[in-house]
């Protein structure tokens, strides 16, 4: 009987590797534990190419997420919110500016983005001014956006 064998990583597997690698494994945690979870299979010639054709087409997928992804960075990049607070002494807002209201803000412009999607800035938005906020897309791209904090008249 073998002492492993060799199978394919279909996902990545903690302390043993990442999705596509071949990894040496006993008979039985090959067996008992990644086969029957979807999580490898033996790394035989046609499994191979397979896995090799699957990770062309999800790089194929990738690059044209990530094409998408700059065309809607370029998009937004020229968009500008307006969002109007009352102010009290000094130009401080009573309140601050959360992601909510620019998410509410930018959705009245047309355009739809999940508030946890949004990356503001480290300190809370406590006073009038412009502001550059950060828009998670997919693969990684990041749109920004402009801000501008105005007084409630």
């Amino acid at each position: 009987m073998a002492t492993h064998v060799q199978v394919v990583l279909k996902q990545d597997v903690e302390n043993l590797g990442r999705s596509g690698e071949v990894a040496r494994v006993r008979p039985g945690f090959a067996r008992n534990y990644l086969m029957p979870r979807g999580l490898a299979v033996l790394a035989t010639r046609n499994n191979l190419k397979q896995i090799e054709h699957e990770k062309a087409v999800a790089l194929k997928r990738l690059e044209l997420l990530k094409k998408e992804a700059e065309e809607a960075a370029e998009k937004l990049k020229k968009v500008v919110v307006m969002i109007a607070k009352e102010v009290g002494d000094e130009g401080r807002l009573f309140g601050s500016v959360t992601a909510a209201d620019v998410a509410d803000a930018l959705k009245a412009k047309g355009v739809d983005v999940d508030r946890k999607k949004l990356i503001m800035p480290e300190e809370l938005i406590k006073t009038v001014g412009t502001y550059e906020i950060g828009v998670k897309l997919t693969a990684g791209v990041v749109a920004k956006i402009k801000l501008e904090v105005k007084t409630a008249a």
